[in-house]
């Protein structure tokens, strides 16, 4: 076995009978310890390799909630040398049907409640020339662990480095982007993470982002299980759901991105639920609002962040616990073996209290995209984010916005972070985010979109005023304009090219309310 499916193992031998998953919600969860766990990968392996004929380098899908056999199906790619890729349910048919067909997918597997997407993904794949990939076979997942599959398993050799997990970044505008992660690059991963949040066998992760992201699969999830630690892992985040198992089942951490943390701070048992067992919350995804960390910190949780993206691991820079209270709004310092560097335009180093782009050297960083190895995102083996960040005194990193973000008028840099973070605690506002538009005269001015809170009067001049004494004047949107949601993607993140487009013709018409 290759040393990340070793790491594994071993604690399936080690501490047999101690909890690995729990997975679903309330009377429904299912309780796995670390020899069943193992004694499905073993199933799932064998029928990759037995009954479906699955070759080193084959890709193989999966389309559904979160759930072990996911992760059961992930280990028995490492162990047949195969390519585990995970898909977002959330994605259209004909996006889906594009990443498929790029990645060149042999099986689908999906659970009961995608099957007939997976169906559908199939047919929208149907050659249409003879030189045509054919389209993959489909399958439950169930399936899977349904019956026995042979015994002894002839499974390959296969490299310490070998390809395991692509991941795709986005498969709504243009052309898809896979990341291509081998073994060796996930067990560097976990490695950081462990060093991120100090983790140890004793600890209960409770999983609810979603695994067809690196976020919700590789920062906490799967580092936990290859430590030997216990997962609590819900089908999907729900804030009730949430806060019942944290009082219930006593874990001690979890991962969090800005929407679920608002969820959860606007649950009615927010203020009364018993949360002293989690010894800190993470993080992720984009820039945290300062409204959202001193929520925690006032319930006595730790907040620490994670930055890096789906082609770094993820877990490139962290904000440990110990370090989260003296620095709100920091992503914290590169994590053991990361190198950073911060460069300008020009590609020179900038210094402390500059800002400049993230680039990041590290072994959990991407092997390549798929079918594109010469992509320009790297150069001299640095992988360049696009995200704009500044070093302090301290040697903590701020992550100021995306460099496709910047927005430049009259000469002035505008961070739309900045703004973002301002506008998160005014009156009235329940969300915020903050793009460019052409100007005529300053090149491009700053646009304010809001989501105004239940029965609030938040204006444009009210929303002006409270920004007014917070940040520069010449930062100062131009224009608020009202949504009733902001686009965002699995994650929580805002789509903002999708919110140009729509600002587009509302900004020409001087309209101050867009109704997408």
């Amino acid at each position: 076995m290759t040393p990340f499916v070793e790491a594994l193992a071993r604690h399936a031998r080690a501490t047999p009978q101690r909890l690995a998953l729990r997975c679903g919600v309330g009377d429904e969860a299912q309780q796995t310890d670390f020899a069943a766990l193992w004694r499905r990968i073993e199933r799932v392996g064998g029928h990759l390799r037995g009954t479906w004929h699955i070759a080193p380098g084959d890709r193989v899908a999966c389309l559904g909630l979160n759930d072990e056999l996911q992760l059961a199906l992930l280990f028995a790619c490492a162990r047949a040398g195969a390519i585990f890729l995970p898909l977002n349910f959330r994605l259209a048919v004909p996006e889906l049907a594009a990443i498929v067909r790029h990645a060149g997918v042999r099986v689908l597997w999906s659970d009961a409640a995608h099957r007939d997407m997976a169906r559908q993904i199939r047919d929208a794949l149907e050659p249409v020339t003879s030189t045509d990939v054919p389209p993959p076979s489909i399958a439950s997942i169930e399936g899977l662990i349904a019956v026995p599959s042979i015994k002894p398993v002839d499974y390959p050799d296969v490299a310490a480095d070998a390809p395991v997990l692509l991941a795709y970044t986005s498969g709504t505008t243009g052309e898809p982007k896979g990341a291509l992660h081998t073994q060796s690059g996930l067990l560097a991963n976990a490695g950081a993470s462990w060093w991120a949040h100090e983790m140890c066998a004793d600890d209960h992760v409770l999983s609810t982002l979603p695994m067809f992201h690196v976020g919700g699969l590789c920062i906490q999830t799967l580092p936990a299980l290859l430590c030997g630690a216990s997962v609590t892992l819900h089908p999907r985040f729900d804030p009730a759901a949430w806060l019942t198992d944290v009082l219930k089942h006593r874990p001690t951490l979890s991962l969090m991105v800005p929407a679920t943390m608002r969820a959860v701070q606007c649950h009615p048992l927010w203020q009364t639920t018993d949360l002293s067992s989690l010894r800190g919350v993470m993080a992720g995804s984009s820039v945290v609002p300062m409204s959202a960390i001193d929520a925690f910190h006032a319930r006595g949780i730790p907040l620490g962040q994670v930055y890096g993206a789906t082609e770094t691991g993820p877990v490139s820079i962290a904000l440990r616990f110990g370090e989260a209270k003296a620095h709100p709004g920091a992503v914290g310092r590169p994590c053991p073996g990361v190198d950073i560097r911060l460069i300008d335009a020009a590609g020179q180093d900038v210094l402390t209290g500059e800002v400049g782009e993230i680039l990041v050297r590290a072994p959990n960083v991407m092997r390549e995209y798929w079918r594109a190895p010469n992509h320009v995102a790297f150069e001299d083996g640095w992988f360049h984010s696009g995200d704009l960040a500044r070093w302090g005194e301290d040697g903590c990193l701020e992550v100021v916005g995306r460099s496709k973000d910047m927005i430049i008028s009259g000469g002035e840099n505008i961070y739309p972070a900045e703004i973002e973070n301002a506008l998160i605690d005014c009156p009235g506002v329940l969300e915020a985010a903050v793009v460019g538009v052409p100007d005529e005269r300053w090149g491009e001015v700053s646009v304010a979109v809001i989501v105004a809170a239940p029965s609030a009067s938040a204006t444009q001049q009210s929303v002006l005023d409270f920004l007014g004494t917070r940040i520069a004047r010449f930062k100062l949107p131009r224009r608020v304009v009202v949504v009733d949601a902001l686009p965002k993607s699995a994650l929580g993140k805002v789509q903002k090219p999708i919110l140009i487009e729509w600002l587009s013709s509302a900004y020409e018409s001087g309209k101050s309310t867009v109704r997408p």
